[in-house]
């Protein structure tokens, strides 16, 4: 297997640098070569206006992560506090404004189809939580507490 095996890993979340998308592959060279010209292509041509915007965006003064950290912390309250008013049940986020919400009260067997069914009937945007699992789980979706700041 070794001549044919690619290993890959992600550095961005194991230190905690998400959103970055830093990472590594490992294998034969005759095959890296191949995921080289792939990545060059992918990655190369990042858009200079972001990366102006960027550089900008490293000298905001201390005020704005907090002002950041406030919206963010109020929509997860409001969102929260919506689904705990409606008896839905789900894990409230620690460290973060995604929640886990479990709809297995719905007879929902397969996760996908009713992300695909709030969006369509409901104007709910989701994420199936069997994305995030290695094990067979259909009963969980993966909702966001709030619009990006970035968007007025």
């Amino acid at each position: 297997m070794k001549e044919r095996t690619l290993s890959i890993s992600s550095l961005s979340k194991t230190y905690s640098i998400t959103g970055w998308r830093l990472g590594y592959v490992l294998g034969p060279a005759e095959i890296i070569e191949r995921v080289k010209k792939v990545h060059d292509f992918l990655t190369v041509g990042a858009p200079a206006p972001l990366m102006e915007a960027v550089v900008t965006a490293l000298e905001f003064p201390d005020s704005y992560y907090k002002e950041l950290q406030d919206h963010y912390t109020h929509m997860k309250n409001l969102f929260v506090g919506g689904l705990k008013n409606l008896d839905f049940r789900f894990t409230d986020p620690q460290g973060a404004y995604y929640v886990l919400m479990d709809v297995s009260e719905f007879d929902v067997k397969d996760d996908v189809k009713f992300c695909y069914w709030l969006a369509e009937n409901v104007g709910v945007g989701a994420v199936p939580g069997s994305s995030f699992f290695h094990e067979n789980v259909s009963h969980l979706i993966l909702d966001a507490a709030g619009e990006s700041p970035f968007v007025s």
